[in-house]
């Protein structure tokens, strides 16, 4: 595979992970307690022995550069290959911009891949969780001569119409292929995976066509060129909603989940600091959770996934949630249905998801929170006592000081500085004070 170079996407804004990725690029959102999304891609590509990788990130990327760092965990840090983190940057002559697409990434970095002498280029979304051997893809790719290769599975009708559609045939060359379709003719979808020859990214990227799966895949079948795809039938989840998401980590605690984490011939490699070992205590209860290092648990957890550092403390229940890095449950409160991200405090005795999970989705975010999970913000504090619905959003950095009232109601948000804001009423009179004086 040293004729090989990965080029992994990862500068996604993310908007349906809500305030997940509001703050770091979405590859960079945990999963799986101790883990990132992007983990598994980079992990795929050291397993599949490919070692000369490109990052191409975009929105807010300080977390997923302070992850990555030099790449060490993944065995990238070495003065030939390795791994590097590219960001946008103006060229002399041309208005800033960011990428427009996919392919316009790719476009834009056409001069760092011309100086690799590989002349296959794997190109990879950073925001999937999967585990895939590369190796079998790429050797398809050249015994089929081709000029891309496109990984492909079946997914259930309802999601098709998210994805790019195709149709092959028996030798396995892609005939028909429809983006994002309203009304999908097959259930066989593209998983934003593919095999290119570096002579093929030549001819085919330019400036008007600035996505893959919208306009160069299309371009290349009108073109004649020889589009293959790969079936691949293991493990792959698009994480991309805040449903999703929950999904992916609630299915972990299964007995035997379809993704291993603990297959010793395909390791999932991660930054990992040095903590102490997760301490379970004289009053603790605990049922078919994740429970990372560095976790301190007196209450009880059932059903959830906890990331290093976090504490539960006597009598305080997790039930059915994701906990991040370093948050705090504190005594007699409850966490149900929800997802908790980087350094939250939940006060005593306060419960976050309460009432029947059918409630009324986010009033704010109503495509997004509509499920019955509630989202916690990074390092929000839900203040003693207080009661949040379903489909609840607490933004980030809030504090005790911003509930209006202890009682969040179904599908209402909390944002920092919510006291400080005048409420629609006092807008109102305020208003209305205003024209009585002007009519004075």
């Amino acid at each position: 595979m040293k004729r090989t170079m990965a080029l992994i996407l990862a500068g996604g804004e993310g908007e349906r992970l809500s305030i997940l990725s509001s703050v770091r690029a979405k590859p960079a959102v945990p999963f799986g307690g101790k883990y990132r999304i992007i983990d598994f891609t980079l992990s795929n590509c050291v397993n599949s022995d490919i070692d000369d990788v490109l990052v191409l990130t975009q929105y807010n990327p300080h977390s997923l550069n302070d992850h990555i760092g030099l790449g060490r965990p993944w065995d990238l840090d070495r003065n030939t290959g390795g791994v590097k983190l590219l960001q946008p940057y103006i060229a002399r002559g041309r208005v800033a911009e960011w990428y427009r697409g996919t392919a316009d990434a790719v476009l834009r970095n056409m001069n760092i891949l011309e100086r690799s002498s590989a002349d296959t280029v794997v190109v990879l979304a950073g925001d999937h969780i999967y585990k895939m051997d590369y190796q079998p893809f790429v050797q398809a790719h050249r015994r089929h001569r081709a000029d891309v290769t496109i990984a492909v599975r079946r997914v259930p009708l309802a999601d098709a119409s998210r994805m790019g559609i195709l149709a092959m045939d028996e030798a396995d060359r892609v005939t028909e292929w429809q983006e994002k379709p309203k009304q999908p003719k097959s259930d066989l979808a593209s998983m934003g995976v593919y095999v290119f020859t570096k002579r093929a990214l030549r001819r085919w990227l330019s400036e008007d066509l600035v996505d893959f799966g919208g306009n160069v895949i299309p371009a290349m079948l009108d073109g004649g060129a020889r589009v293959f795809g790969y079936r691949f039938s293991g493990y792959w989840q698009d994480v991309g909603t805040i449903q999703s998401y929950w999904e992916a980590n609630m299915a972990l605690l299964e007995d035997r989940p379809e993704l291993d984490l603990y297959d010793p011939d395909w390791v999932i490699h991660t930054r990992s600091e040095e903590r102490a070992p997760a301490k379970v205590g004289a009053t603790a209860q605990i049922h078919r959770s994740l429970i990372s290092h560095g976790c301190v648990i007196d209450g009880t957890v059932v059903n959830s996934v906890l990331s290093p550092g976090v504490r539960v403390d006597v009598g305080a229940v997790v039930r059915d949630s994701i906990v991040m890095f370093d948050s705090t449950i504190r005594a007699g409160a409850v966490v149900d249905r929800s997802i908790l991200d980087k350094e939250v405090v939940v006060g005593q005795g306060a419960i976050v998801g309460e009432g029947p999970y059918d409630g009324p989705p986010n009033k704010e975010e109503p495509s997004r929170l509509n499920t019955g999970i509630t989202v916690v913000g990074k390092q929000s504090v839900i203040r003693r006592g207080a009661r949040l619905g379903r489909n609840v959003k607490v933004g980030e950095g809030v504090r005790t000081g911003d509930f209006i009232s202890p009682v969040v109601k179904a599908g209402a948000s909390v944002d920092a500085g919510m006291r400080k804001r005048p409420t629609a009423a006092a807008t109102a009179r305020a208003k209305a004070r205003e024209v009585a004086r002007s009519a004075g």
